[in-house]
């Protein structure tokens, strides 16, 4: 027995949190199975950034304030942080696209630290999965529109090397660029969001555990050390999910400006 269930030893032990956190019901009952929390979230998410960039421009200022100054600040951050630096003269064509991509990613993960809501949409792996395989798709579709279908396979290859260097590199060529780039992709994401909700949701049971559901002295301590873990935890979080965002969205811009112009 751990520390933890040692001091809740009166009366029913400490249950460490799992995976049926990640575990919802539909909605309304003899409802569709698809409808499930999650995918609600997934769909606020969506309108939350719909409505937040419709209020901005949809009747700009020429002398920004309020909605619209926000809007801006976003989008120049996007433009500038992200775009720019892969997809240089083609970044204002991306810029709906990345826009979209990186305040849906970003919104989806601050809904783990909104209350009652309280859940990252993108630790379900479908949501991050989906996303990757529309920019996954984007990719190919330039790479064979502005290189060809053939030059498009063949560019991913370095010129001039020996011939029996190609026996190994061109398998590890194409498993990087066809499953493991969306893969790793999707579970970047998926993989951070979901260990961030399991560590809140652990300190966040045992403050209140130790604190108000089976209280003893000498469980008070950890108790209080969980509600100031939990604390410092959301504070770091907040920067997770916001870097998850960015990197997402910045993985994104770089495989498109893979697809628009040859690697090698």
């Amino acid at each position: 027995m751990n520390a933890l269930t040692v001091l809740a030893s009166e009366g029913a032990e400490f249950q460490a949190p799992g995976t049926e956190l990640f575990e919802f019901p539909p909605l309304f009952a003899g409802g569709p199975e698809w409808l499930t929390k999650p995918v609600v979230f997934a769909v606020v998410g969506s309108l939350v950034v719909c409505v937040f960039f419709w209020s901005a421009f949809a009747k700009p200022k020429l002398v920004p304030k309020g909605v619209q100054n926000l809007g801006e600040i976003g989008y120049m951050f996007v433009r500038d942080e992200i775009a720019r630096p892969f997809l240089g003269r083609n970044t204002e064509q991306w810029m709906p696209l990345l826009m979209s991509i990186f305040f849906l990613v970003w919104i989806w993960n601050i809904f783990a630290v909104v209350p009652i809501i309280q859940f990252p949409v993108a630790s379900h792996i479908a949501f991050p999965a989906v996303l990757a395989l529309f920019v996954y798709f984007i990719k190919v579709y330039l790479g064979i529109k502005h290189q060809g279908p053939a030059k498009y396979f063949t560019n991913m290859i370095p010129r001039g090397l020996p011939l029996p260097v190609y026996f190994l590199l061109v398998p590890i060529e194409y498993l990087s660029t066809f499953i493991i780039a969306p893969f790793t992709h999707a579970v970047r994401l998926f993989a951070n969001m979901f260990a961030g909700h399991m560590i809140l949701a652990f300190f966040s049971l045992v403050g209140f555990w130790f604190l108000f559901e089976k209280p003893t002295v000498a469980g008070f301590g950890v108790g209080i050390i969980g509600v100031l873990v939990t604390i410092l935890m959301t504070a770091f979080e907040l920067l997770i999910q916001f870097l998850q965002a960015f990197l997402f969205t910045m993985l994104a811009a770089m495989y498109i400006q893979s697809g628009l112009h040859a690697d090698h």
